[in-house]
């Protein structure tokens, strides 16, 4: 050992400080790196990219094939005229003389709300304008609020509509178990309510028109297998470019009798209701879960394109990423729940259990912005710095253009214009939904949160006064919400309660009361 020691401290007095300088200056070092990159790049890098690329490849295939299926059947119904009202028996409910308001149906009319305080007259003032006989229409306001104040406004409304003959009541929640899903579900165990054979369901920021009813429920009345008639949401905010499709649905009702509930702007049969075991909060898309229970007992569901709803959009990227995400982390959360029981029934064809698990589960709620986001802000940019990975241009140029053409023309050609801009935006936002989408098939603890999207209603026109004024926000927390941060929204899960939750709620309430002080409202 000694001598191996000596030998080595020999080595290395032969060479010189100088001659290490020397020979890292003449590249030996950085060769050595140079060939070891090499080495990885072909054995590794390289093939790892081009199974990526096929991956994404196949992906965008499969989202071009969709799309085409999807135009398809938009412009078969559009050329043909075939709409539910001549697929369906549909006959217009008249005024008898003679029965009086006995032939109309018995309509349960629920809004539930939750601090819904720019948007509650809204949504009670178009239901209770509803083109239906007093005696056979109940409309019910589920409040959950937790601000007294805000609760308080909500209770004289309906107080208000009710001195004019309106049968409205105020149900309020002591808790908020179950979110939505927990308020729509309590609402319909009251013993007020077994009368009604079907049940309206209004979010607060929607208003459907007066004749709602009259146009949607002859499709539940003369067709006893149709559980649920879905209108079409229309948006009318000036200050929002964003575009919705209706295609999906439009495509799942008339080939399948099937699409996700939107979760308002909608009309049970209260029977199919109970039939599918109710309301269910094991997830936040307690909406679709509804319609796939149902579907799978056998009913049908039902999209009328013509039958359009008042809306509002997200009018900040902030609430507009709230609700984005619980769009897709909800649906991929029930996917996992739903694919064996989707597999399992009796009651549903195979083809129908086809679309249901590959068309509307995999390829739109999983496939679609996992695609975005890994073809075009990873994978092709990575094959700018690989040139031994060859993209083929169908892959790269003509897939994204046709379908973001099938998209556009889908929305409204008005929006042609708006095309780059939507291109943009969808891949900024893939990051986001990507990881959304991840944590709803994972079902980690943060899958069911619940983020409340923030409504601002018509805020000019609807204040009086002798209505308070919400407080500005500090300029430091409008510019950080201008930033694509993960959300900071309030948070419901009941495992989840973020730092600093408490605090922020008794400031609010706080400056809630100064402000109805500064109004003179007495508290």
């Amino acid at each position: 050992m000694q001598q191996i020691n000596s030998v080595f401290k020999e080595a290395m007095a032969g060479i010189s400080k100088k001659a290490l300088a020397a020979e890292w200056l003449l590249g030996s070092p950085a060769a050595e790196i140079g060939r070891l990159w090499r080495i990885l790049r072909a054995s590794f890098i390289v093939p790892l990219l081009r199974i990526s690329l096929y991956v994404c490849l196949l992906m965008s295939t499969m989202l071009l094939i969709e799309w085409l299926y999807i135009g398809g059947v938009v412009l078969y119904v559009k050329m043909f005229g075939r709409k539910p009202e001549r697929k369906y028996k549909w006959e217009a409910v008249e005024d008898g003389s003679e029965t009086g308001s006995a032939a109309f149906p018995m309509v349960l009319v629920q809004i539930p709300l939750f601090n819904e305080k720019e948007v509650y007259k809204l949504s009670i003032g178009a239901a209770c304008s509803l083109s239906w006989p007093a005696d056979r229409l109940l409309i019910q306001v589920v409040d959950g609020s937790t601000d007294i104040l805000i609760k308080d406004m909500v209770e004289k409304e309906c107080m208000k509509w009710a001195s004019r003959g309106i049968n409205i009541i105020h149900q309020t929640r002591e808790t908020r178990e179950g979110y939505k899903a927990g308020a729509l579900n309590e609402g319909l165990n009251y013993d007020y309510v077994k009368e009604c054979e079907y049940v309206a369901i209004f979010d607060a920021d929607f208003q459907p028109k007066p004749d709602f009813l009259r146009r949607a429920l002859p499709f539940l009345t003369h067709n006893q297998d149709i559980a649920l008639v879905q209108a079409r949401w229309r948006f009318d905010s000036k200050k929002c470019l964003w575009i919705y499709f209706t295609a999906e649905q439009e495509a799942g009702s008339t080939v399948h009798a099937f699409f996700g509930f939107n979760g308002s702007a909608g009309i049970w049969r209260i029977a199919a209701i109970n039939e599918a075991g109710g309301w269910d909060d094991r997830t936040t898309a307690e909406d679709m879960d509804l319609a796939v229970r149902a579907a799978l007992k056998g009913w049908k569901l039902v999209y009328v394109g013509d039958l359009e709803v008042k809306s509002e959009l997200p009018s900040t990227l902030k609430a507009f990423r709230s609700q984005q995400h619980r769009w897709s982390c909800g649906p991929c959360n029930l996917f996992g729940k739903v694919v064996m029981d989707v597999i399992k029934s009796k009651k549903v064809s195979l083809w129908k259990k086809v679309y249901m698990i590959y068309n509307f589960f995999f390829v739109r709620k999983i496939v679609g912005h996992t695609c975005i986001f890994f073809s075009y802000c990873l994978v092709l940019p990575l094959t700018i710095l690989i040139p031994e990975v060859n993209v083929p241009k169908g892959g790269a140029v003509f897939i994204p253009c046709i379908i973001a053409a099938i998209n556009s023309i889908l929305a409204t050609p008005r929006s042609l214009h708006l095309v780059f801009l939507w291109i943009l935006f969808e891949n900024v936002m893939s990051l986001h939904l990507t990881k959304a989408i991840v944590t709803g098939l994972l079902g980690t603890k943060n899958a069911n949160e619940w983020i409340i999207t923030e409504k601002i209603g018509d805020s000019t026109k609807n204040k009086t006064n002798n209505e308070p004024v919400a407080p500005e926000k500090p300029r430091s927390e409008v510019l950080r919400d201008r930033h694509h941060l993960y959300d900071r929204g309030i948070w419901l899960d009941r495992n989840i309660v973020p730092r600093g939750y408490q605090q922020q709620q008794q400031q609010q309430k706080k400056r809630n009361s100064l402000a109805y002080v500064h109004k003179g409202v007495k508290l």
